[in-house]
Parts: structure tokens; C-alpha cells; sequence
């Protein structure tokens, strides 16, 4: 088979199946080494890239997937405005970078770095596939493990946990200051005496979280 033909293969397998391909279903398809897919592969990510044409072929979650160029990004907002899925709340995202960076990683661990109850938080990143049961740690008790999912690199838009900032990176991140004082009339939530917003605790209340110096405890009791 031709380079040609080749290209235009994977082309059409990557804009049939929506989701990343790995090369290893890529060389099985084609019947080709693995080593030419990877070529292939390179080749069309910068085709794409210098042509800057509506969509790119990208590296994403240990695959390979066609998606939409960047800068069309606010056309393609309006097209799926009645459509885009709900956006993580502040406490799932937390949990979720605990989860991302100390997988495989028991619940009782991650209540004991958040300081609450994260039951309905984890039940949340479970269901939309964000993480997932790693099986269960050889203490007592059992406590079941998570750790983050294919989904996750697809969210992120991740080639693999290794293009995760490293703690290193978040810690030199130059944080803009928050202003001494807001203006009387702003859009800024007023925060209650436990230092939450009430937008935040709304979305704890939504998602099972309760402030308890039991927390850290809850898991001996699954």
C-alpha cells in the first residue's frame, strides 16, 4: 500500500470513529508495521498542522484522533451551545487533581486531604468516567482504589499522564494577587464565615459533601 493510500485510510478510520485510535488497532487495520503507522501518523499531524484547515489529526489519550482546529473553537461553540456538557464543579476538580496525582489513591486518602466527606464527588467523577476502581488496597478493610480513566486524557486533552504539569510547575505558577476589597456592586460571591462561597457549598451540597472530623474515618466503614 502507498504512503497515499495509506494517509487517506487513516483518515477515514480516525474521522468514522470519534475517539482516539491507538496505533496497535491503527497497524492491525491497515496490516501494515508498526513502525510505518507511526511515520504515517507524524506525517499527517503536520500536514494538518501547516495546512491549518478546519480540523487536525492529534495525539491524544495514547492515540490518535481527528479533532477541530482550535481557532474555530467559537463557531463550534454555538454550533453545540444547546448541547455542552456540564462543566466539573470547583470541589470535583479538586478531587479529581488528587485522584490524577496520588493514583491509585482510597477515598479515605483523599478525605484526608480535602478535610470533607467525598462520597457524592467520587460517585460524580465515576459516573462521568473521569476515574475509575483500580480494585481494592491489601489493608483492612479493603478500600477500594481509583485512579484516572482514558476519558480523562480526553477531557484534558492529554497524550498520557506525562504531559501533566508537575507539582514543581503549579508551585512556580505566578498567581495574579485578589484585590483587597471588592466594589460594591460586583459579580464577586460574598463569602460566608467558612471561607466557602455560597455557589461553592451549593455544588458540595449537590454532590454529597458534608464537613465532618469524621471524614477521615469514613472509609474504615466500606
Amino acid at each position: 500500500m502507498e504512503d497515499k493510500e495509506a494517509k487517506s485510510v487513516i483518515e477515514s478510520l480516525l474521522f468514522i470513529a470519534g475517539e482516539p485510535l491507538s496505533l496497535d488497532a491503527l497497524k492491525n487495520i491497515l496490516e501494515i508495521d508498526r513502525g510505518e503507522i507511526e511515520r504515517l501518523v507524524r506525517e499527517l499531524v503536520n500536514d494538518y498542522t501547516l495546512n491549518n484547515t478546519g480540523l487536525l489529526v492529534a495525539e491524544v489519550a495514547e492515540g490518535v484522533q481527528m479533532v477541530t482546529n482550535p481557532a474555530c473553537a467559537p463557531w463550534v461553540k454555538k454550533l453545540l451551545s444547546t448541547a455542552v456538557p456540564a462543566k466539573l464543579s470547583q470541589p470535583s476538580l479538586e478531587t479529581l487533581a488528587i485522584i490524577a496525582y496520588k493514583q491509585p489513591i482510597i477515598k479515605a486518602e483523599i478525605e484526608a486531604i480535602r478535610g470533607v466527606n467525598s462520597d457524592g464527588v467520587v460517585k460524580t467523577l465515576l459516573d462521568r468516567k473521569l476515574v475509575k476502581i483500580l480494585g481494592r488496597k491489601e489493608v483492612p478493610g479493603r478500600p477500594l482504589m481509583y485512579g484516572t480513566t482514558k476519558e480523562f486524557l480526553q477531557y484534558f486533552g492529554l497524550k498520557d499522564l506525562s504531559e501533566m504539569p508537575t507539582l514543581k510547575e503549579f508551585q512556580e505558577f505566578d498567581m495574579p494577587e485578589a484585590p483587597e476589597q471588592a466594589p460594591a456592586e460586583t459579580e464577586y460571591q460574598e463569602y460566608s464565615e467558612e471561607g466557602h462561597t455560597a455557589e461553592t457549598q451549593s455544588s458540595e451540597a449537590e454532590e454529597g459533601e458534608v464537613h465532618s472530623p469524621e471524614s477521615e474515618r469514613s472509609e474504615e466503614h466500606n
